[in-house]
């Protein structure tokens, strides 16, 4: 009946408060932002989402949850050799990265702005933020181990630590490509990253 238009308009919304998050950062996103980004007005904004704080946990929580879910499908690809998923994985930050640009410059990655901008002061996105860390660190470890089983990573080096390694280079890629790194350059960063795990 009635309940269904209201869920779907309040996904759209979400989706533009993401992404208006995502280009502006917490702070700079003015309610009357968030206006013209869902199409809704004031009132519609606090009546479906509780708060500014609300709407953004929420937009964090729906951008973590989409890019978790494509980067773990890649690490889990059993069809690959562990080093291959990783390099796929690196594949599909550089696509992702080269692909959202505007006027040269990448929005980054929420979860990397995020933490940069509030984690210190926002508790509620830390442990988001912690918790999607851990997810990802677990499959990108699991993905070392599975590449050190296969003979395809070679390197001598403890599999946890060589995943927050590759973890930390993702999120340098993505902050490069803020900073206007062109994709040649996030390419050869993620090639410097395979080598690291083949030495």
């Amino acid at each position: 009946g009635m309940a269904r238009p209201r869920m779907f308009d309040e996904e759209r919304a979400l989706d533009a408060a993401m992404r208006t998050f995502w280009e502006k950062g917490y702070e700079a996103t003015s309610t009357q932002d968030l206006c013209e980004a869902t199409g809704l007005g004031r009132s519609s904004i606090y009546n479906t989402f509780k708060s500014k704080h609300d709407l953004f946990a929420r937009a964090l929580a729906r951008y973590i949850d989409a890019m978790t879910t494509a980067q773990l499908a890649i690490l889990e690809d059993t069809r690959l050799s562990g080093a291959d998923r990783i390099r796929a994985l690196l594949a599909m930050v550089v696509e992702g990265e080269t692909e959202n640009r505007a006027g040269g410059r990448s929005p980054g990655c929420l979860t990397v702005n995020t933490t940069v901008e509030l984690a210190g002061r926002d508790a509620r996105a830390a442990r988001m933020i912690e918790r999607d860390t851990a997810r990802r660190l677990a499959a990108l470890r699991a993905a070392v181990e599975q590449g050190r089983r296969d003979g395809s990573i070679t390197s001598a080096r403890d599999a946890g630590a060589l995943a927050r390694f590759v973890n930390a280079a993702i999120g340098g890629m993505r902050i490069s490509s803020q900073g206007g790194a062109d994709r040649a350059t996030l390419e050869s960063i993620a090639e410097v990253t395979m080598d690291a795990l083949t030495a």
